[in-house]
């Protein structure tokens, strides 16, 4: 009995030391994974939270590139890394799309992923060329139903938000617009811009400079409330009750990773997004800080997946393999 009662104090004074051992400063250099490109918003991100990251853990933070199939390569990455908090990784909403725009994926993202934290999120804005004569959603929507399939939209590829948000909208609005989809969004806003074809969906910096240059005209934007960057554009959910289609970023450790590390990680971001430094920037850009739980992120790429996956199914999207 004597030895059963060490025992089990010896069991109590570890698992009562797991909290303060996530407090410690980690003994090498954490891993930042980037599932894409340099110069992206998840590059962008990863770069900014990279430094007050390394100031709090006491250690470097390296930014480590991994771009790839659809950021499926950086993700396999993260979450076939050792679970110990060294290794970690930041994820467009590509990370609940996906599950449905391939056959196999080489990792199950409800089982093989730990969810940190949904950093920040904001909309994909609806635009037109400016020989499309509508001023509003709602003319837009009359216009494709007087005209059916007359107004074709560019989209940044396969699987993306905008992609999906499109699909999503033609659900709703029940008209006939068909997609182009081009490899990346520089390709698709050019063929608007040109006037080649008639609809795009960016991120509200990315076209910000276009509308106030007259060469594109913003209709509505995709999340459930009006962006910061565009205050005077309406959400398409104005217009189309229930429609949302938001475009997150999120840090993502692997399966496994002790909970008390997860949640220091989710509190350091959370710290770090709310700065007065760099939340500024960021609204600027037309991202919200969310910094949410890791629990609140679980439960949002969970609903993410159900919902992206029932559009697919809808518009009869064919998985790749």
């Amino acid at each position: 009995m004597l030895r059963l009662a060490v025992a089990t104090s010896a069991v109590c004074v570890c698992v009562q030391m797991l909290p303060a051992l996530a407090q410690d400063s980690p003994s090498r250099a954490v891993r930042l994974i980037v599932p894409s490109s340099p110069g992206g918003t998840s590059d962008i991100l990863a770069r900014l939270l990279a430094p007050k990251l390394a100031e709090a853990l006491g250690q470097q933070v390296v930014v480590d590139n991994r771009a790839g199939a659809s950021t499926v390569i950086g993700v396999a990455l993260v979450a076939k890394a050792p679970p110990d908090g060294y290794t970690i990784g930041i994820t467009p909403a590509a990370l609940a799309t996906n599950p449905s725009m391939f056959k196999k994926l080489p990792f199950d993202t409800l089982k093989d992923i730990a969810p940190v934290s949904r950093l920040v999120e904001g909309p994909s804005t609806m635009v037109i060329h400016p020989s499309v004569p509508a001023k509003n959603v709602k003319e837009l929507i009359a216009i494709a139903k007087v005209q059916p399939g007359s107004l074709v939209v560019a989209s940044s590829g396969l699987g993306t938000v905008p992609h999906l948000a499109h699909e999503l909208f033609r659900i709703t609005a029940r008209v006939d617009m068909p997609q182009v989809l081009f490899r990346g969004t520089g390709q698709g806003m050019i063929s608007v811009i040109s006037g080649e074809l008639a609809v795009f969906y960016a991120s509200p910096i990315a076209v910000l400079p276009l509308l106030k240059a007259g060469r594109l005209r913003a209709l509505g934007v995709s999340t459930v409330k009006r962006s910061a960057a565009l205050p005077e554009v309406p959400t398409i959910a104005e217009t189309l009750p229930g429609y949302e289609a938001t475009q997150w970023f999120g840090m993502i450790a692997p399966a496994g990773t002790p909970r008390a590390i997860v949640e220091r990680l989710s509190a350091e971001f959370a710290r770090a997004l709310r700065s007065t430094d760099l939340k500024p920037r960021l609204v600027a850009d037309g991202l919200d800080v969310v910094a949410s739980t890791p629990d609140e992120f679980a439960r949002d790429l969970k609903r993410d997946i159900e919902k992206w996956a029932l559009v697919v199914k809808t518009v009869g999207i064919k998985p790749e393999d």
